[in-house]
């Protein structure tokens, strides 16, 4: 697997690099101190890393934000390792899958591994079609989905479906994830679509799709749009 990790302490990197060095499927190891360096290391990369291990507070940008921008650019598994315990909701929000809190041992760490080994053995769905409701669709045409208490709804106007699922563990699905930016704690949007974006106040935005309809960015979602604009999904 290809892992990268992002924390502002050269001692914490240095751990987790130890740790990592003894798992023989660590194949590429990539570090950034901050939001800003991973992003632009993402960016570069042909092939987005599978795992990403986040610090939360850090320099230039949230952890929590930062992951939000990772799962847009296609990197399949998030896990946090942090000294703060109150982000974990919206980490799990994020499909996380686990919040290591400092300092954690290394029996801990390959807990966590275990569990991202577990979801990328799972075979890439295709991301030109897929299965809802009985109902074969392509994923191209779904302009956003939307949180509807223990199911999301796919638009595709002027029609909508349920699929019984959450948000979060619908944007955890291989091929979701690479197409639709989480842009709200209630939705996510298929770029593709996209024809308009236009800035609010308090770092907010608000787009306009091709079917007509606006949808909010806020501003804790902001860094998953400036970086879809700057790089665009692979």
């Amino acid at each position: 697997m290809r892992v990268l990790i992002v924390d502002d302490e050269p001692a914490a990197r240095a751990k987790l690099r130890r740790l990592l060095a003894a798992e023989i499927d660590v194949a590429e190891l990539l570090e950034a101190p901050d939001a800003p360096a991973a992003l632009a290391a993402v960016r570069g990369l042909a092939v987005p890393p599978d795992l990403a291990l986040l610090d939360i507070e850090m320099p230039g940008g949230n952890g929590v934000q930062l992951a939000a921008a990772l799962r847009g650019m296609g990197v399949r598994c998030i896990v946090f390792s942090t000294a703060h315990a109150e982000h974990a909701l919206q980490a799990y929000e994020l499909a996380a899958l686990d919040y290591l809190l400092k300092p954690y041992t290394a029996e801990r760490l390959a807990a966590a591994l275990a569990r991202v080994r577990e979801l990328l053995a799972r075979p890439l769905e295709p991301v030109g079609e897929w299965w809802v409701a009985g109902e074969r669709l392509r994923l191209a045409e779904v302009q956003w989905i939307s949180a509807a208490d223990n199911y999301v709804e796919l638009h595709l106007p002027p029609r909508s479906l349920l699929e019984r699922a959450t948000l979060a563990d619908a944007l955890a699905r291989p091929g979701w994830a690479a197409r639709f930016l989480r842009v709200h704690r209630s939705h996510a949007v298929n770029p593709a679509h996209v024809q308009r974006i236009e800035r609010l106040g308090g770092g907010e935005a608000q787009l306009t799709l091709s079917c007509g309809a606006t949808l909010r960015v806020s501003r804790g979602f902001r860094p998953v749009l400036d970086a879809w604009e700057r790089g665009g999904p692979a």
